[in-house]
């Protein structure tokens, strides 16, 4: 429906990796990137979204200012969104809902972070009504989750511990070309099983790190770039930023419990699930138009939860599906060409910039050794703590 439709002009990213320096730096970097690649004057962009980061003071909750700042005052408006890693997507949103308004053509839309040592922990200081704060008390870290999820998949499916290895596999040998992936290393089914244990049946190499970096995006209305004579450029179809709905069905960070049952009649759904048909309605396409998918891997076991969440194949057959090498590139259904996070790690308010970034190489055919051939349209799904979701639809 190309009444909510806004073009992508341009792309950027700073590579991944533990580099300690400042956030605006890796921004910078990647918005001075897209820009470039837009062809866009840094003057003529009127809109500067950010995606917030709370690990790096004040210019990280005004993320959108700060590199408003850093790229030169030039009197565009600025937005800063928080949405714990679905933060990229809300400053992605509040853009292109400034576009679709008509007040203003283009925007840019930035995310960074600079992260800590070690997997991502709450705020220090006593807060127990804090339920994030809570379950790090009780001792519930994110991979404790994560190893939830997939002893859930294992009991209710048959997944086995190499179904989860095969995700790791495959995902490594996607990212060991990108040259914006920290890890760029093929690894090997033993390499998986002689890694450290760390939430049963999940080992070291199947769980994400957490990473410095940087990824960028300029947007516009389809009547700036047909001006441009961009046309053709990938569009954004469709942007999905739905909440949970009573009553949950599955555990979700940072809760200790679902929702009761007990009231009578009423259906236990998904929350991840309930991502993806907003978008598709929105964007008047299927989960049978997608030609690939970036999901977010917060574990190898995760990535099979997201394909069925996004509708790609039955309950329970994301395990067969990798198993037959459909979500390879070459197979049926890419999933996570870019590498996803098992090659990146999570930098929180970039991650789903950068899953758009990757789509929109993807879908210009400019993404090299990990072109998925004939791509046409791409989704991509997200999730972060306390309702926080996304799922964007890219199409040409």
């Amino acid at each position: 429906m190309s009444n909510n439709e806004v073009a992508i002009l341009g792309v950027g990213m700073h590579p991944w990796g533990k580099w300690g320096k400042n956030f605006v730096e890796y921004g910078l970097h990647a918005a001075r990137a897209a820009i470039t690649d837009s062809g866009v004057r840094w003057q003529d962009i009127r809109f500067v979204s950010g995606a917030a980061t709370v690990r790096c003071g004040y210019p990280g909750y005004v993320a959108g200012a700060t590199f408003a700042q850093a790229l030169g005052w030039q009197g565009a408006e600025v937005n800063t969104s928080y949405a714990a890693c679905a933060s990229g997507s809300q400053a992605l949103a509040a853009a292109r809902a400034k576009i679709l308004a008509g007040h203003c053509e283009v925007a840019l839309v930035v995310g960074a972070d600079t992260t800590p040592k070690g997997f991502l922990a709450p705020a220090k200081g006593y807060r127990p009504d804090d339920p994030d704060w809570v379950r790090f008390l009780v001792g519930i870290s994110n991979p404790a989750y994560f190893g939830l999820y997939a002893r859930r998949r294992m009991d209710l499916y048959g997944d086995t511990e190499e179904d989860f290895g095969a995700v790791k596999i495959k995902n490594s040998e996607h990212g060991f070309t990108n040259a914006n992936a920290r890890y760029r290393k093929k690894f090997t089914m033993a390499d998986v099983y002689a890694s450290p244990m760390v939430a049963h049946p999940l080992r070291l190499l199947q769980i994400c790190a957490t990473s410095d970096g940087g990824a960028a995006l300029v947007i516009s209305s389809l009547d700036y770039a047909r001006r441009m004579g961009r046309g053709d450029a990938p569009r954004v179809a469709a942007i999905s930023t739905v909440t949970p709905t009573f009553a949950s069905a599955d555990l979700e960070m940072p809760d200790l419990a679902t929702d009761s049952a007990a009231a009578d009649g009423v259906e236990a759904l998904r929350f991840r699930a309930s991502l993806a048909p907003k978008a598709y309605e929105e964007a008047g396409l299927g989960p049978e138009d997608m030609s690939l998918a970036e999901v977010y891997d917060l574990s190898s076991a995760l990535e099979l939860d997201w394909i069925e969440d996004l509708q790609l194949c039955p309950r329970g057959e994301a395990g067969r599906l990798t198993r037959e090498g459909a979500t390879r590139i070459g197979g049926r259904l890419p999933v996570n060409a870019s590498g996803g996070l098992a090659c990146f790690g999570e930098a929180v308010p970039a991650q789903a910039i950068s899953q758009v970034c990757e789509l929109a190489w993807q879908l210009r055919g400019q993404a090299g050794s990990r072109q998925v051939e004939g791509a046409r349209a791409g989704i991509t799904a997200n999730q972060g703590l306390f309702g926080h979701g996304s799922s964007v639809i890219v199409k040409r």
